[in-house]
This record gives C-alpha cells, sequence and structure tokens, in this order.
C-alpha cells in the first residue's frame, strides 16, 4: 500500500496582503464525494490491517468533546509515518463519525488512487502557488458545510514524532485566520515497541483552540499558536510513552500479540497441561 502523503502549501503572495479574505467558494462539481457505504467498507478493512500489524491502538486522556455541528472542525496532526491516514480512519470513526470528514493529497497521487476521492480526499499542487489557493478556496468551501471536518498534516511531510519544533507549513495558519469560527484540535501520534513483538499505535487529543475564543491575528500567529498546542500534546504523549503503563490509556482497536507459530504452539499446549488460560501477551494488558 503506497503511503498517503498530505501537504499544505505556503500561501501566494497576494494571500499574504489579504490574511482575513473570506475564502471564495469552489463548484460542486470539484468537490469529493465520499461514499458513505464505501468508507464503511475501508474502515472494516483498515480495522484488519492495523490489527494484524499492531499490539494495540491506543488513545491517552478522554475522548474529544465534539463541537456543535454548526462548528467546523479541523483535525491536525503530526506526520510520523506512513500509518498516519489509516489510524486517522480509526479515530474518526470511533469520534467523529456523524461527521462528514475530507483530508488533501497530492493531486498526482490521487490520479493513480482515484477511489481515494470516493473516502473524502482532494487533490492539491504542494509547494505551488495556485495549489495554495485551490487548497484554501476548497478547505473553506468544505468547512461551511455543516458537520463538517478537515483532516491535515501541516508538516507537510514525514517527521519524527520527537521533532521541535514541529515545523508547520503556513498553509495552517492561512486557514485560520480565514474563519470567523472553527475548532483547531491537536492530535499527537506515536508508535513505540513496549513488551509485544508488534508495536503500539498511540494517540492523545490535545486541547482545542476555539477561533471564536482568540482575537484576529495574521496567519503567522496563528500558526504558532497551533503549533504549539500540537507540541504541548506530543509531548503529554510521549512522557506517557515512555512509562509504558497501558492502564494510562484505552484500547480502541486490540491486534496482534505473542511469537506466533511452533513456540506460540507450545506455551498453549503447556497451559491446556496445567489447566491454565493461555494469554499470548508477554508483558502487561
Amino acid at each position: 500500500m503506497t503511503a498517503i502523503r498530505t501537504q499544505l502549501p505556503a500561501p501566494s503572495p497576494r494571500e499574504n496582503r489579504e490574511p482575513h479574505r473570506a475564502a471564495e467558494g469552489v463548484p460542486t462539481r470539484d468537490l469529493p464525494r465520499p461514499s458513505e457505504r464505501l468508507l464503511r467498507w475501508f474502515t472494516a478493512y483498515t480495522r484488519w490491517y492495523v490489527a494484524r500489524h499492531f499490539h494495540a491502538v491506543r488513545l491517552l486522556g478522554a475522548a474529544p468533546a465534539p463541537p456543535p455541528p454548526e462548528v467546523p472542525l479541523v483535525v491536525y496532526l503530526n506526520h510520523p509515518s506512513w500509518w498516519d491516514p489509516l489510524l486517522c480512519l480509526l479515530a474518526r470513526a470511533a469520534f467523529f463519525a456523524e461527521r462528514r470528514s475530507f483530508a488533501p493529497i497530492e493531486a498526482a497521487m490521487l490520479a493513480r488512487y482515484r477511489f481515494f476521492a470516493r473516502l473524502g480526499f482532494f487533490g492539491i499542487e504542494p509547494d505551488s502557488a495556485r495549489g495554495a489557493a485551490r487548497f484554501l478556496r476548497v478547505a473553506g468551501t468544505i468547512l461551511r458545510a455543516p458537520n463538517a471536518a478537515l483532516w491535515l498534516t501541516p508538516q507537510g511531510r514525514f517527521c519524527d514524532a520527537r521533532q521541535r519544533p514541529a515545523g508547520f507549513k503556513p498553509g495552517l495558519g492561512h486557514l485560520a485566520a480565514r474563519l470567523e469560527r472553527a475548532v483547531f484540535l491537536p492530535l499527537a501520534l506515536e508508535l513505540t515497541y513496549w513488551e509485544e513483538r508488534t508495536p503500539e499505535a498511540l494517540l492523545h487529543f490535545g486541547r482545542p483552540v476555539e477561533v471564536a475564543r482568540h482575537t484576529p491575528r495574521l496567519p503567522a500567529a496563528w500558526t504558532a499558536c497551533l503549533e504549539a498546542a500540537l507540541e504541548q500534546a506530543q509531548e503529554a504523549l510521549a512522557a506517557a510513552a515512555l512509562r509504558r503503563d497501558p492502564a494510562e490509556f484505552q484500547v480502541l482497536l486490540r491486534g496482534a500479540a505473542g511469537v506466533g507459530g511452533g513456540y506460540d504452539l507450545w506455551r498453549r499446549l503447556r497451559a491446556a497441561w496445567r489447566g491454565e488460560p493461555f494469554t499470548p501477551e508477554h508483558g502487561r494488558r
């Protein structure tokens, strides 16, 4: 499976001079039209696929409180791995299933995998003024609809989860400067190994940033504000990952455990001989 790399391009000089200008709409035919049936199927496939490759998908802290349907939602996250879009799909199903979710993707990638458009992806041209303008127009149009959610990776490239500063590209700040009301929700992701053969996928939602509660600010100031909110969530998740205490997390998906093959068969037979339940995990649950 090819990695999905979303990228926010830098806005054009004209947009820098007009940071608070309302985003222009785009024709309905140019917007992605997600298929609920395909989305349900692909989410089920994702659960099976992720469960094969991870010991568990875990959430640190409480589940996020969704904003009212009329308030646009932007979930933005760090981008440590190829797995990020699949983990976002699981998070969407667990916490934001009632919202229609969208995300940008490189236009060339969308041309190769057209079914992504039926999952809510829309194409952009990275690192170009035209691509920046299109992103802001499409994102603005999407977020004017009720129950809409936009998922973004503002780093624009794969980055280690420990990288500080997070290094956002300016597109997210320009989007925030154009919106009168919206909730920007930071999502920290980290993949790590604990006691099992397969890794843990760790998620943590940070403190939401409500645009309406802030005084108007320039895009650069928004970028700094949103970057700081994500870094705070990343620091909390990193500290919990180091403690390796599953009790701090709730399990969103439980997957592969044990070594497999002849070794686990021997362990299973030994447990049966002793009249004990067989537990494939080596460490704590």
